[in-house]
């Protein structure tokens, strides 16, 4: 089966790419996942595209992601979860899309959420450091604030 990726895939390739994988492997997990789409005439168009966005989102070498890295630790994220008690324990966790989501409204870069590394669940109010995956050599460990909404 011919697909065309819109993420990323470990051993496989990056978004933008045409790929040949077993029927079952591209239809049961990589197309309801959303990480890739059925190549065609049609979908080969939009390949430019995916790869302009891709580029757009990317981190283009260590200098760039050493910029990243001080323009986030710039800034201070705030992000406003929904509290159980008055205690500040949260309904659920506050997830990587959040924390993502509270970056780009503090005026941060966009950040993909898989980029971001927690190192275990935030389920209380409070502060909270998280590492955010720029290159292989670069990480950069910010503070993110959750306060308790009711």
């Amino acid at each position: 089966m011919k697909l065309i990726l819109t993420a990323p895939v470990e051993k496989l390739g990056i978004a933008g790419d045409v790929v040949e994988v077993k029927d079952g492997y591209g239809r049961n997990f990589l197309m309801p996942q959303g990480k890739a789409i059925r190549w065609t005439r049609g979908a080969e168009k939009q390949i430019e595209g995916i790869k302009r966005a891709r580029d757009a989102r990317e981190i283009r070498g260590i200098e760039h992601a050493n910029e990243v890295k001080k323009q986030l630790e710039g800034i201070e994220v705030t992000y406003a979860a929904q509290a159980a008690s008055a205690e500040g324990k949260l309904f659920g966790a506050v997830t990587a899309a959040d924390i993502a989501k509270a970056i780009k409204t503090a005026g941060g870069p966009a950040i993909d959420k898989r980029s971001i590394e927690i190192a275990k669940p935030i389920k209380l109010a409070g502060s909270h450091v998280v590492g955010i995956k720029l290159h292989e050599a670069v990480t950069a460990h910010i503070p993110v604030n959750v306060t308790a909404a009711k």
